[in-house]
């Protein structure tokens, strides 16, 4: 991961669930309520029973001139939106209308109190606000609503105006300022007598509004609408002209994902991948009877971008179509090599079925072998001629390593002595998003020549390394740790290997890397209980990575009670084992994934948009609020 990439994957910061659309509107009424008691004054409150009865009555004012409008607009507003062919749901909708509501509560609040603390203002001045803040709502909404549905301007405007046009409306009717439109005439009389009921009283203070303020709310809205199509244009340019997609696509998308957890941001994805074709490596042990013990499964893929989008949930997925225990490490792929939907995890899931049935199996094993090359550090154990590698660069930082210094490592390795291999990422080691260069091993850096020279030694040392009777033991624990504590779904999966007399453990983390040391701990823990080698491996399941972008193993959970149920898991695999035979066999697929450079364009994009757009709009919205101010004086 770069540092673009990691500042996008900070965006997650941002990340929450939209609540049901009755908690945000039975909130919304609460506001309402607390709102009409501050602003309305219903009279004389000096009884204790008519103070509690004009309590009630500015609460209900308020929960009608403030509350209504946010539940119309949270009802009216997916429907006519989707009726145009948006998709907001209730749920958005109503958190939209929740959070438009507290701007008028905010501004009209400030506006009072201005009013209060500068009496020459005037009333005048707080009804200013108020259609200011009107105003702005509108503006608010159709971002949002332009954003999330991909409607054109003038569609968009049906459904962002909602809760505007209702609040406008019903202070129209209920401030008086309707009566001034009786005057234009008999027919005209006649039409608005509905409307005209002497006992319709609106609270005092509203009864100074006027119709040209109304007229006022009406240019604002024009003024704005303007705005935001002059902001969505200037941010969305730069993203069609070098990507060829539209950044409010990108938008539409994070928002569903991260508010609802919809599948929307897969549509984006789906404009911006490539053809791939990735090899499926299966490493699998089986009881002398023919049923499988144990079973590992990888894909050169990396399974992101996050949470259960594209590939994030792929280590789960793969698990659950292996008959034994399944161990899905981390390959050798970086953030390019993303699948852009779930649905793409189906052609892994079908290519490692196809390797599982070429697999010829065998009884005997090599011990296991250490080999180093500079920070790279690798663990490898043939078994019937093919090896099971795994790289790490503990206690160095590192994150992940490129298909191409993957393939090459691979390469290396069979061509000095090895049939087939499975290289495994061991992904356990890295200081988080911290620093400019969070230790993406690149083709061409000095890692990846490391790397590379030590497959290349295991290779030759497994090539040459005597045979002997294999046993397998294996155990797995859930954990009561969960993805907002860095352990997914796999929890801890243990397997320990024995050939003449030598034992190593491979231990599986369901998580994305580990914070510095724990993995050595863990390990030089493991070595003192009479272990010959072992290796922590980290599967890089990205559903941790829903809350918090840098959300790794030891992060959350505390490093001894991690340690010590490891060393529990290795205890319990070392009592299982018993003899195995193994095989390993590799089929290709051809996926659709990111596509070369195209994370790092994307990252570059909306980290852009994140700091420019922020300044483009704070601009945009000083000159708005300029020209709003001097209406204002002009009229």
């Amino acid at each position: 991961m770069t540092a673009s990439q990691s500042n996008l994957a900070g965006l997650s910061r941002f990340i929450f669930r939209a609540p049901n659309w009755y908690t945000s509107l039975a909130f919304a009424l609460l506001v309402a309520a607390v709102a009409g008691i501050g602003a309305f004054e219903s009279g004389d409150a000096n009884a204790v029973f008519r103070g509690i009865l004009f309590v009630g009555q500015d609460a209900w004012e308020g929960i009608f001139f403030i509350g209504v409008p946010t539940v119309v607009a949270g009802f009216a507003t997916p429907w006519v939106d989707r009726y145009t062919g948006g998709r907001l749901t209730y749920n958005r909708a109503s958190l939209l209308a929740l959070i438009c509501e507290l701007v008028i509560v905010a501004v009209v609040s400030v506006a009072a109190l201005v009013a209060f603390l500068v009496p020459a203002l005037g009333q005048s001045f707080v009804f200013d606000a108020l259609m200011f803040a009107l105003a702005s709502v509108f503006a608010l909404r159709l971002l949002v609503v332009m954003a999330v549905s991909r409607t054109s301007l003038p569609v968009a405007v049906l459904p962002a105006s909602i809760q505007t046009a209702v609040a406008g409306a019903l202070l129209f009717v209920y401030s008086g300022a309707i009566r001034y439109l009786a005057e234009g005439g008999p027919i005209v009389e006649a039409f608005l007598t509905p409307f005209l009921d002497e006992s319709a009283e609106a609270p005092g203070v509203l009864t100074t509004l006027s119709p040209q303020q109304f007229g006022l709310l009406g240019v604002l809205c024009v003024i704005y609408a303007g705005a935001v199509w002059v902001f969505l244009v200037a941010v969305d340019r730069p993203w069609r002209r070098s990507m060829g997609v539209s950044m409010l696509d990108f938008l539409r998308g994070f928002i569903g994902h991260v508010a609802e957890g919809t599948r929307e941001l897969e549509d984006f994805f789906e404009q911006l991948g490539e053809e791939a074709i990735v090899p499926v490596t299966v490493l699998a042990f089986r009881h002398p009877d023919g049923e499988e013990k144990a079973r590992f499964v990888l894909p050169m893929i990396h399974p992101g971008p996050m949470g259960e989008i594209g590939g994030g949930n792929l280590p789960e997925r793969v698990a659950d179509t292996a008959e034994g225990l399944a161990f899905p490490p981390h390959a050798t792929a970086g953030h390019d090599f993303n699948l852009v939907t779930e649905r793409e995890v189906d052609r892994l899931i079908d290519a490692a079925d196809r390797a599982h049935s070429r697999i010829e199996y065998d009884d005997a094993a090599t011990g296991s072998v250490r080999t180093q090359s500079g920070d790279a550090k690798l663990l490898g154990q043939a078994f019937g001629g093919d090896g099971l590698l795994v790289n790490t660069f503990s206690p160095d930082f590192a994150d992940d390593v490129e298909y191409g210094v993957g393939l090459t490592a691979t390469e290396g390795a069979r061509t000095n002595g090895l049939d087939d291999v499975l290289l495994v990422d061991a992904h356990n080691c890295n200081n988080g998003l911290d620093g400019p260069d969070l230790g993406h091993v690149t083709p061409g850096s000095p890692r990846s020549f490391d790397m590379i020279t030590a497959a290349e030694a295991a290779g030759s040392e497994l090539g040459d390394a005597p045979e002997a009777p294999l046993s397998l033991g294996t155990a797995w624990d859930e954990t009561e740790w969960v993805p907002q504590e860095g352990i997914g779904p796999l929890g801890i999966r243990v397997a320990v290997t024995e050939v003449d007399g030598q034992e190593t453990a491979y231990v599986l983390v369901d998580g994305n890397n580990m914070e510095p040391w724990l993995r050595d701990r863990t390990v030089d823990e493991l070595l003192d209980g009479d272990l010959d080698h072992a290796e922590v491996m980290t599967t890089d399941t990205h559903i941790v990575n829903t809350v918090e972008a840098d959300n790794q193993v030891g992060a959350e959970i505390d490093h001894s009670a991690f340690i010590d149920t490891v060393t529990d898991l290795v205890g319990q695999a070392r009592d299982d084992l018993e003899p195995v035979e193994a095989g390993m066999a590799t089929e290709r697929a051809e996926v659709t994934v990111f596509g070369n450079d195209r994370t790092e364009t994307l990252a570059s994009h909306a980290n852009a948009v994140v700091s420019l757009g922020g300044a483009f709009a704070l601009a945009v919205s000083l000159a708005v609020i300029a020209i709003s101010v001097l209406l204002f004086f002009v009229t």
